[in-house]
């Protein structure tokens, strides 16, 4: 047994170790890091990749944000009556007291009551979008995951379609919009609540039961449908196919705390979440009190998705792929993963708006169909690359 622990790492005397490791010996580090595993933090390999890795991660965020202003600019002078960039820039300029000049009446009233609360409007939801995404496979520990996975969409959904079959009136045009965010919050509370247990929950319970709950919101938005009028059902199935048409200023300002909210509180848990990823019990070891981390995590999805979903109607994958998009192009860290996935939402909701308004013009497509028609065939297309590159998901 002895001879077995000197050989082979123990060839060398005890003498020749000490003087190997001793810090007169400054190519100790450099002999160790040669002659370390593939997979060793000393490793010539990893030493390499790490700050490659790092260092793309201030590009990506450069040219997202380059993206997100050239996109908002393009789609606040584009449609039906044409604003040319410039002048929008000058209006902006003028309201803002940086100089500019005011555009004629007509072109002032589509710019700033049209064009760019929906723009705006784009940002807001997209981002909370693309945030919630990325925290919801971030607790699951599953790039698949996403905020509908518990039922958040579909509790929404349940408050708005109930709130147009009733005939609720009671918040005037805000009546759908609140129902609705109040049912996704309460849908996603009931989800907790059914899937604690002894104090805890567990990823596989939250899911199957977010799929039941799902499902009998399912239903009882048939026992709407099956109850509704024509023009009901016409304006149930404008809202479930997802749209920033009615877009005002009051509808951003009614987004926006809660986006805001979200979207400060959610890099704070990055650390938290990158020890997660290790899994439950090696968290647990560094300190993470996991079931405390899993309940703020919800809460902020929650509130980024219903009120994303309140204003918007049901819009798909912008929190599935643009996570899963970010992650391949700069590895798993939260701490670049979460703003990015933020404003790569926000990018990728700005020009699906754009291309919804102007791909069938004068026709506008829904907004949530677009979304899932290209999102869909893309994460497919996602998935077979990295199962072809790296044997499945790593």
């Amino acid at each position: 047994m002895t001879t077995l622990q000197k050989t082979p790492g123990a060839a060398e005397s005890r003498a020749s170790r000490e003087s190997r490791e001793s810090p007169e010996n400054p190519e100790a580090t450099d002999t160790r890091g040669t002659h370390g595993s593939p997979n060793s933090p000393d490793s010539p390999r990893t030493a390499e990749a790490a700050p490659r890795r790092r260092s793309t991660a201030t590009p990506l965020t450069a040219g997202l944000l380059a993206a997100l202003l050239l996109l908002a600019l393009l789609s606040a002078g584009t449609g039906a009556y044409g604003i040319p960039l410039g002048d929008v820039l000058s209006s902006v300029q003028h309201r803002i007291g940086l100089g500019g000049h005011a555009l004629d009446r007509t072109a002032e009233s589509v710019l700033w009551n049209i064009r760019l609360p929906r723009v705006v409007l784009a940002v807001l939801v997209g981002a909370s979008l693309g945030c919630a995404g990325a925290l919801m496979q971030g607790v699951f520990g599953n790039p698949l995951a996403e905020p509908g996975v518990i039922g958040i969409s579909s509790g929404a959904a349940v408050g708005a379609v109930g709130a147009i079959v009733l005939g609720l009136t009671f918040l005037g045009n805000w009546t759908v919009s609140v129902c609705a965010f109040a049912g996704g919050l309460v849908t996603v509370l009931l989800v907790y609540a059914m899937s604690r247990s002894g104090g805890r929950t567990e990823v596989v319970t939250l899911i199957l039961t977010g799929i039941a709950v799902t499902a009998f919101a399912g239903a009882l938005i048939g026992l709407f449908l099956f109850f509704a009028d024509d023009a009901q059902i016409s304006q149930i199935t404008f809202w479930q196919l997802g749209s920033l048409a009615q877009a005002t200023w009051p509808k951003v300002l009614a987004v926006l705390p809660c986006a805001l909210v979200g979207l400060a509180v959610a890099p704070f848990h990055a650390r938290r979440l990158d020890l997660l990823a290790l899994g439950e019990r090696p968290a647990r070891h560094l300190g993470v009190d996991v079931e405390r981390l899993r309940i703020a995590l919800i809460l902020v999805v929650a509130l980024l998705t219903a009120a994303a979903v309140a204003v918007s109607g049901i819009v798909t994958f912008v929190g599935l792929v643009v996570p899963h998009v970010l992650r391949m192009a700069n590895g798993p860290g939260h701490r670049f993963l979460i703003p990015g996935s933020a404003l790569g939402g926000a990018v990728a909701l700005t020009a699906g708006d754009l291309a919804a308004r102007t791909i069938a013009a004068p026709a506008e497509l829904p907004l949530g169909v677009l979304t899932a028609l290209i999102g869909s065939p893309f994460f497919f297309w996602l998935l077979r690359r990295t199962r072809r590159k790296q044997g499945g998901w790593a």
